[in-house]
């Protein structure tokens, strides 16, 4: 007797295991026939779990929290080159909410510090915790760059099997562990000392320093007349004037002054011909970013040479 329901059954169709599937499938009988005699063929427990980011062309992405945001654009593009993707978030009180920048095809997230929503720099941790491995063509050029734009040290550029590299840490409290491959090292080291240039020439002014008395006020001024943003400076009642040019900073707590910071390419000899006109020259002291003298010209006003 013919079965009633056999003209509502699908036909039998032969389906085609996932690329997926047969993947794995080949990799258990390769280590059961070959690697493992005695391996089990079959499990009731995955080996590992699956690929979270399979079909979706997933990257891993730097997101970092920084104390003045539109400093950090800068300093990052001076140092390492980058540039920005597009136009940066900025929310209604002025903060970047989110800045995407262009390391040589890298992608690095940044923003503002946001302390209502626990996303704050490594300052505000007890320090970095992570460290940032970029790969570079000559990491000597890039750590002297990054120490004259004011990151510090931290121990000595070395030679590894696996390439040169260097260590600092950021103005923001960022960690950078920079490489260069073992190869390319190799032929630097052969190849003639390129010319890098420069932040600033010799005789430019390489940093602008306002003095004031009262520096809570000069900031509510300056940032109501020019839109000026401020960041926290290293020493006590020290503010980054963030994205000008030159480079300038706000110094509370002293008499009112404007002192400039001129680049010079040999800071003995020029401070040789402060003295020798009849200016003032002190010792110069080591700074992450140069060696640094306080001078007056022959009238007594101050300024600085740093090289």
């Amino acid at each position: 007797m013919t079965d009633p329901f056999d003209a509502l059954r699908e036909p039998i169709v032969p389906a085609e295991p996932s690329p997926r599937f047969t993947e794995r499938l080949r990799e258990q009988l390769e280590r059961a026939l070959l690697d493992d005699p005695g391996a089990t063929m079959t499990s009731t427990e995955s080996t590992r779990h699956a690929d979270v980011t399979e079909g979706v062309g997933a990257t891993l992405t730097p997101y970092l929290a920084v104390p003045g945001a539109r400093h950090a654009i800068d300093w990052y593009g001076e140092v390492f080159g980058a540039r920005l993707r597009a136009e940066p978030y900025v929310m209604d009180d002025g903060r970047l909410g989110h800045v995407e920048l262009d390391l040589g095809g890298t992608v690095l997230f940044l923003a503002d510090e946001f302390p209502e929503i626990d996303m704050v720099g490594p300052a505000n941790r007890g320090g970095p915790s992570v460290n940032l491995h970029l790969a570079v063509p000559d990491v000597d050029a890039v750590v002297l760059r990054a120490r004259e734009h004011g990151a510090t040290a931290v121990g000595d550029i070395e030679d590894h099997p696996y390439g040169r590299s260097g260590r600092f840490q950021d103005p923001f409290g960022h960690r950078w562990q920079i490489m260069t491959p073992p190869e390319q090292a190799a032929a630097d080291r052969t190849a003639p000392a390129p010319e890098f240039p420069r932040e600033s020439r010799p005789g430019d002014i390489d940093y602008i320093t306002i003095t004031t008395p009262d520096s809570a006020l000069a900031k509510e001024f300056y940032g109501a007349v020019l839109g000026w943003r401020f960041a926290a400076g290293g020493v006590e009642d020290g503010w980054q004037i963030e994205d000008v040019r030159p480079m300038a900073g706000l110094h509370g707590g002293q008499p009112h002054d404007v002192h400039l910071c001129f680049r010079t390419d040999d800071l003995d000899a020029a401070l040789d011909r402060v003295r020798e006109h009849g200016g003032e020259a002190g010792e110069p002291q080591d700074m992450p970013y140069g060696r640094l003298a306080t001078c007056a010209d022959d009238q007594g006003h101050r300024f600085y040479l740093v090289g």
